[in-house]
C-alpha cells in the first residue's frame, strides 16, 4: 500500500469528481470495491492513490456508459493535475479502448496481455508505440484491410471496413485524449466515415497518416490550426470534394499527400503560398483546370499530379524540384524552356498529354536527370544531331509523338546502356517501328494549302486527337471503367462460347495494346518475324535430337540457332481446332503484343498449313533464356541452387507484375496463363521470366489440360479448379510451393490442400511444414503477409480471391517489411559489436 501523499485533494479528488457530482464518485467507489479485496472507505481512498488505482478508476469510468460521453465532463479532465505516472496508466487505458473500437485487429494481439506495456513492446513494421517518460508520443498501426470494393457508398462493407457498430467520431474522440501524441499512423484499418473536425484536438501532432481507409466527405478545415502539423497523408480514401483552399494557412506544412481519392474541381491558387511545402502529391483524382503558379514554393522537391483531368499550359516550375510527375492529363502547349534550367531535376514524366512543339534540348543534359518520359504527346520536329545527354540519364521515352530526322547519337541505347524508347514516330532509325515521314509532316505544311488539303489535315488532326484520347482512357489506371467493361464483354463472350476460340475476328482486329512505353522500363523489343519452316529446320538441323529440350502437354520444345548466331527456343503446338489462316494470324498478332521484362519474349512464329482452311501446326519462336526453372530451385535437389526469402520474394513480385500486365496490358486481357513454377525461368542474374503465357489465345485445349493436371494437387479442391478460370488460384499454388520448397515435392502424389493451408496459417505448426530456408531467412511479419495472401488466393470461391494487383501489393509490402527487419537486425548486431 502506498501512503497518503501530499496534495491528495488536487490529485485524486479532482480526478474522481470530474463529472461534477458525488454520485459518480460513489459509483466508481462501488466498482472499486467489487473489483478488489480491499474495501477502502471514501474518506481513506486517498491512502491508495498508487498509479494502478488511478488506472483502475479510469478504466471503470471508461466502461461506464453514463460517464463515457462528451457531456459528462469527462472531456475536461485536467491531466496536468494528475501525477505523471498516473497519466501514463490513463493513456494506456485509452489504448485498450482504441483496440476495442478497432474491433481487436490481430496487429494488436500483444496488447491483450494485461501484464504487457505497449511502450515496451518491440516496434515492428505494423505496430509501434513510442513513449517518452510517461507520455505516449507515437502510435503506428498498419492493418490488413486493403481490399477496395468496386463501389463504396459511405456505409460499412462486411469483411472490408470495420462493422456498422464503428463510429469514427467516437474513435477520434478517444484518440484525441492522447494529447501528447506527435505521430499518428493508422493505415488500412477499415476506418470509415467522414473525418471529424475534432481531430484538431491533437494539438501536439506533427505527422498524420490515415491512408488506405474509407474516409469520405471533406478534409476538416481545422487541420490548418494545428500549428505543429507538418506531414499529412490521406492517400487511398474517398474524399470527394474540392482540394482545400485553406492550405496556405498551414504554418509548417511540408508534405501533403492526397493521392487516389475522388477530389474534384481545380487546384486552388492559394496552394502556391504554402511556402514550406516540399512534397505535393494529388495523383489519381478527378482534378481539372490549370496547374497553378507554384513559383513561390521554393522548397518544393516533389510534385505528383498524375492521372487527373488537368488542362491548360504548363507553368514554370520551382527550381528545387527533384521529381515532376504530370502524366495522364490533358495538358497542352509547349514544354517551357525554363524546364531546361531545373538543375536538381532527376525524374520528369509528361507522358500522355497533348504537348506540342519541340522539347527544350537542355532537359536531356540536366546534371541530375535520370528518367525522362515524353511519350504519347504531339511533340514534333527533329532533335539536333549535337544533342547532349547527361551521364546520369538512364531512361528516355519519346514514343508515340511526331519526331522526324535522325536519332541523336547520345540516344543510342546500345552505346551507353541507356533505355531509349522511340517507336511510333518518323525517325530514320528502326523504320519497322516508325511511321512514314508524311504522317509526321501532315500538321507542318506551309501556307498556301488548298481547301482540300486543309480539310484533309483537319480530319487527320481530329482522328489523331481521338486516338490519343483513346490511349489516355486506356492507360489511365484511375479511370479504368472502359478497361473493365471491355474485359467483362470479353468474359461474357468467353462464357457464351465456352471457349477462347469464341473471340470474334472483330474483337481480335480491334485488340489494343496499352502503351508499355510508359508502364515499363524495357529495352526496345526486336522486330517480330514471320519464320518459314525451312528457317526453323535450318536453326534446329531439321529438329534433330540434340536440339530437343523436352515435351509437355502443350507440345515439344526445341533449341535453335539462327543464321546471325541468336539462340532461340521453339515451341511446337499441334492445333486440335480448325482455324482459318486469317483468324489464326489475328490471334498470333494479339499474342505478339505481349511484351514485358518478366515475360519470355516472343520473337515470331511459323504456321505449317496444308491450305488456307487447314492449319496443322504452329511454331512459336521465343528468346532463349539460359538458366533453370523456379521449380528446380525449390526442389532442393542441388544445394548451390538455394533461394533465400528475399530472393523468393523478388521472383514472386516479378511474376506478379508480368501477370498483372497480361491481365491489364492489352484489351482483351490474357487471363489464363499456365502459371506454374516449371514455367518460370531464372536467368544467370536470377531475373524471373514467365514462359508459355497467353496460349489460351490460340487454343483452349491447353487450358483444359491445365485444369485436369491441376487436380493432381487439389484432391479436395476440384470444384475450385473447375470454377476458377483464374490465374490468381494458380499463383496461390506457386506461393504454396515457394513457402514449402522441397517438403512439397517430397509429398508427391495427391494431398489435401486444405490441411496444408491450415498448418501453414498456424504459427506453431509452420516450422514443421515450411521450407527451413524460408523459416531461417524471413521475418515473422513478412512471412505472415505472404501466408495471408496465399490463403486468399487458394479460396474455393473465386469471387473471394484477390485481384492480381492486390497480390502484387502484398508481395511488395512483404518485401518492404523484410528489408526493414533486416535493417533492424543489422543495427542490433552493429550496436552489440560496438
Amino acid at each position: 500500500m502506498h501512503s497518503r501523499g501530499s496534495g491528495c485533494e488536487s490529485e485524486l479528488v479532482s480526478f474522481l469528481r470530474f463529472t461534477g457530482n458525488c454520485g459518480a464518485c460513489s459509483c466508481l467507489l462501488g466498482s472499486l470495491r467489487s473489483a478488489s479485496e480491499a474495501s477502502p472507505s471514501e474518506e481513506s481512498l486517498c491512502n491508495y492513490i498508487a498509479p494502478p488505482w488511478a488506472f483502475l478508476l479510469y478504466s471503470v469510468a471508461r466502461e461506464n456508459p453514463l460517464l463515457n460521453s462528451e457531456h459528462s465532463g469527462f472531456e475536461v479532465i485536467k491531466f496536468t493535475k494528475i501525477p505523471s505516472q498516473a497519466r501514463r496508466y490513463i493513456q494506456l487505458a485509452e489504448l485498450q479502448w482504441l483496440r476495442k473500437q478497432l474491433e481487436y485487429p490481430r496487429q494488436l494481439d500483444a496488447w491483450g496481455n494485461p501484464s504487457s506495456d505497449p511502450c515496451y513492446t518491440q516496434p515492428t513494421a505494423v505496430l509501434a508505440v513510442t513513449c517518452e517518460g510517461n507520455a505516449i508520443m507515437e502510435l503506428k498501426i498498419v492493418g490488413d484491410r486493403i481490399t477496395k470494393p468496386p463501389k463504396f457508398s459511405g456505409y460499412s462493407v462486411p469483411n472490408v471496413t470495420l462493422s456498422e457498430a464503428f463510429v469514427l467520431d467516437s474513435f477520434v474522440t478517444t484518440l484525441a485524449r492522447l494529447t501528447t501524441l506527435r505521430v499518428v499512423i493508422l493505415v488500412s484499418l477499415g476506418l470509415w466515415g467522414p473525418l471529424p473536425d475534432k481531430i484538431h484536438r491533437l494539438s501536439s501532432l506533427e505527422v498524420l497518416d490515415l491512408s488506405s481507409n474509407f474516409l469520405y466527405g471533406s478534409i476538416p478545415p481545422k487541420l490548418s490550426v494545428m500549428s505543429k502539423l507538418h506531414t499529412v497523408t490521406l492517400d487511398g480514401n474517398y474524399f470527394n470534394v474540392s482540394v482545400p483552399d485553406w492550405l496556405d494557412l498551414f504554418s509548417n506544412l511540408t508534405v501533403l499527400r492526397l493521392q487516389s481519392n475522388q477530389l474534384k474541381g481545380s487546384i486552388p491558387a492559394s496552394i502556391g503560398k504554402a511556402a514550406m511545402l516540399t512534397e505535393l502529391a494529388l495523383a489519381g483524382n478527378s482534378i481539372s483546370g490549370n496547374v497553378p503558379n507554384l513559383g513561390y514554393l521554393s522548397k518544393l522537391e516533389m510534385l505528383d499530379l498524375r492521372d487527373n483531368d488537368l488542362d491548360g499550359e504548363l507553368p514554370e516550375m520551382p527550381t528545387a524540384l527533384v521529381t515532376i510527375l504530370l502524366s495522364k492529363n490533358s495538358l497542352k502547349g509547349e514544354i517551357p524552356e525554363q524546364f531546361g534550367q531545373l538543375n536538381r531535376l532527376q525524374h520528369l514524366d509528361l507522358s500522355f498529354n497533348f504537348l506540342v512543339g519541340s522539347p527544350p534540348e537542355e532537359i536531356f543534359a540536366l546534371p541530375n536527370i535520370s528518367y525522362l518520359n515524353l511519350a504519347a504527346n504531339m511533340l514534333s520536329g527533329s532533335l539536333s544531331s549535337s544533342l547532349t545527354c547527361s551521364s546520369t540519364l538512364g531512361f528516355v521515352d519519346l514514343s508515340t509523338n511526331r519526331f522526324t530526322g535522325d536519332l541523336p547519337a547520345c540516344l543510342n541505347g546500345n552505346m551507353n546502356n541507356m533505355v531509349v524508347k522511340f517507336d511510333g514516330n518518323c525517325f530514320s532509325a528502326d523504320p519497322a517501328h516508325q511511321h512514314e515521314a508524311k504522317y509526321c509532316h501532315q500538321s507542318h505544311k506551309g501556307r498556301g494549302l488548298n481547301q482540300d488539303d486543309g480539310l484533309v489535315i483537319t480530319v487527320v488532326g481530329i482522328l489523331f486527337i481521338v486516338l490519343v484520347l483513346s490511349l489516355l482512357l486506356i492507360a489511365s489506371n484511375k479511370k479504368s471503367c472502359q478497361k473493365v467493361l471491355a474485359e467483362q464483354q470479353f468474359l461474357r463472350k468467353h462464357k457464351q462460347d465456352n471457349s477462347t476460340s469464341g473471340m470474334s475476328s472483330e474483337l481480335l482486329v480491334n485488340a489494343r495494346c496499352i502503351s508499355h512505353a510508359v508502364k515499363l522500363g524495357t529495352q526496345i523489343q526486336p522486330s517480330y518475324h514471320i519464320f518459314s519452316l525451312e528457317e526453323l529446320k535450318e536453326a534446329t538441323k531439321s529438329f534433330e535430337q540434340s536440339a530437343f529440350l523436352g515435351e509437355g502437354a502443350i507440345g515439344k520444345l526445341y533449341m535453335g540457332k539462327l543464321e546471325n548466331g541468336t539462340l532461340i527456343a521453339i515451341r511446337c503446338l499441334a492445333l486440335h481446332q480448325r482455324y482459318s489462316i486469317r483468324n489464326l494470324k489475328l490471334r498470333l498478332d494479339l499474342l505478339a503484343k505481349l511484351h514485358h521484362p518478366n515475360l519470355v519474349c516472343l520473337l515470331g512464329h511459323c504456321i505449317d498449313s496444308v491450305d488456307e482452311s487447314s492449319v496443322k501446326r504452329v511454331f512459336l519462336v521465343y528468346e532463349y533464356v539460359p538458366g533453370e526453372t523456379l521449380s528446380s530451385y525449390l526442389s532442393g535437389s542441388s544445394p548451390e541452387k538455394t533461394l533465400k526469402w528475399c530472393g523468393r520474394l523478388q521472383v514472386l513480385i516479378a511474376i506478379a507484375k508480368a501477370v498483372h500486365f497480361l491481365h491489364t496490358g492489352i484489351i482483351p486481357g490474357s487471363l489464363y496463363n499456365r502459371l506454374k513454377s516449371s514455367s518460370i525461368l531464372l536467368d544467370e542474374h536470377l531475373t524471373a521470366k514467365l514462359s508459355d503465357y497467353g496460349l489460351s489465345i490460340i487454343t483452349e485445349e491447353i487450358y483444359k489440360h491445365e485444369v485436369v493436371e491441376g487436380k493432381r494437387y487439389l484432391q479436395n479442391n476440384v470444384a475450385a479448379m473447375e470454377d476458377s478460370e483464374d490465374d490468381v488460384y494458380y499463383f496461390g499454388c506457386i506461393l504454396l510451393e515457394v513457402l514449402m520448397g522441397p517438403k512439397l515435392h517430397r509429398k508427391g502424389g495427391p494431398f489435401v490442400l486444405n490441411d496444408l493451408v491450415i498448418s501453414i496459417s498456424s504459427q506453431e505448426e509452420r516450422e514443421e511444414v515450411l521450407d527451413p530456408v524460408v523459416i531461417g531467412t524471413s521475418s515473422q511479419d513478412s512471412l505472415s503477409v505472404v501466408v495471408s495472401i496465399m490463403i486468399k488466393c487458394l479460396s474455393v470461391e473465386s469471387s473471394t480471391r484477390p485481384s492480381i494487383e492486390e497480390v502484387l501489393w502484398n508481395l511488395q509490402y512483404a518485401a518492404q517489411v523484410q528489408v526493414t527487419a533486416d535493417g533492424d537486425q543489422r543495427s542490433e548486431v552493429s550496436s552489440q559489436a560496438g
